[in-house]
């Protein structure tokens, strides 16, 4: 098993006291919560800016090897690998393909397909009209980034639009990759958000106040499958220092879990910042972590106003993981949570432990709230 830490010599500030022994699972939370004051930022990220062309037309391979577009040309596409990349350990994309609040010479809006890995040392944008939308078409434009930049097929990529799977997923099947629906495609937000603010809005075509085409889902959520349940839960926090400790070896402490590149994030918070996490214990530990671990952890939320801790894994999927008798002091203890997760830029986490008194882990997840791209 893997170390936490939640021992009192690393935290330097007041810690959120555990659920007793006692309790169960659906229990109430008993915890008095320390606000935070430090607020956070995110930076810009390290992206290449270059989008969608006017028409839908394509760009041709001769402006491509000229080079003549102007890099903050808001009608050109993008087709980068980082020079200092090890192509071949590009093993997980993430990928986006709908439409842009663009209109094309015809009127109708312009498709674009949007495609990166984590580190965004890969950054590819194509564009096309929405009379091809198709896996075929999906499909011939992966292999196409694969020959022009030569890098390998993926093992894995990621998405997060339920309306594409069905697409997304044939094109994958037939090239042997394995396609994974998740909104832990966090670079990717990111990049959408910032080409809707820099590339889109400033297109001769863009249409302002147009919804997206394929919003995101947020349905109701379910019961929690029976495999997926602790014993018992507390709300926990480590300071932020703590957090960039653990992830800075999370691959030798961790066989269960997910972490985030916060240097990549690019996330300002204070090192004493307190990150509020969710420590769930159980006899079943490790049966319990490894469950977790194929969902694609995405995120907890504490709804005060029904009494309950939501789980959201993969696309659209939403457990209702734990309970809680709603009293004064449990929806303000709730909220307390919530306010602290948004005082430290959305960033929280999830770890799983044989006994909340134990400083050791199985399985910890660090999450993070962001709001979809505005696309």
């Amino acid at each position: 098993m893997a170390t936490l830490g939640f021992n009192t010599t690393r935290i330097q500030t007041p810690s959120l006291p555990r659920i007793p022994k006692s309790s169960s699972f659906t229990k109430p939370i008993k915890t008095h919560h320390h606000l935070f004051s430090s607020g956070t930022l995110l930076k810009r990220y390290r992206f290449v800016s270059r989008s969608l062309p006017e028409s839908s037309l394509s760009i041709t391979k001769e402006q491509e090897v000229s080079n003549e577009v102007e890099e903050d040309d808001p009608t050109s596409e993008l087709s980068y690998l980082d020079p200092e990349s090890d192509a071949d350990n590009i093993k997980e994309w993430e990928l986006d393909f709908c439409s842009r609040p663009i209109l094309d010479s015809r009127g109708k809006k312009i498709w674009e397909l949007v495609v990166c890995d984590a580190s965004l040392s890969l950054q590819v944008t194509k564009y096309f009209p929405n009379n091809v939308i198709n896996s075929v078409t999906l499909k011939d434009a992966i292999v196409t980034i694969t020959e022009d930049l030569g890098v390998p097929l993926p093992e894995r990529i990621r998405f997060f639009r339920s309306q594409m799977q069905t697409i997304i997923t044939k094109a994958c099947k037939e090239l042997a990759i394995k396609a994974v629906p998740s909104k832990r495609c966090l670079s990717l937000f990111l990049w959408l958000q910032e080409r809707y603010d820099t590339v889109y809005t400033r297109h001769p075509g863009f249409q302002k106040g147009s919804l997206p085409l394929l919003s995101l889902d947020n349905p109701f959520p379910m019961n929690l499958p029976e495999n997926l349940f602790g014993e018992k839960w507390a709300f926990v926090q480590l300071p932020y220092s703590a957090v960039r400790e653990e992830i800075s070896d999370f691959e030798d402490k961790f066989v269960f879990g997910a972490t985030l590149d916060l240097d990549l994030l690019g996330i300002e918070v204070d090192e004493n910042t307190l990150i509020p996490g969710l420590s769930v214990a159980t006899s079943r530990a490790k049966p319990l972590a490894a469950w977790m671990n194929g969902l694609e952890v995405c995120s907890i939320e504490a709804d005060s106003s029904k009494g309950c801790l939501i789980l959201a894994v993969g696309i659209s999927t939403r457990y209702v993981y734990a309970t809680y008798k709603k009293t004064p002091v449990t929806t303000d203890e709730s909220e307390a949570w919530e306010s602290a997760k948004k005082a430290s830029g959305g960033l929280h986490f999830l770890a799983i432990q044989d006994d909340l008194d134990s400083d050791d882990c199985v399985g910890f997840w660090l999450l993070i709230d962001l709001p979809p791209p505005p696309v």
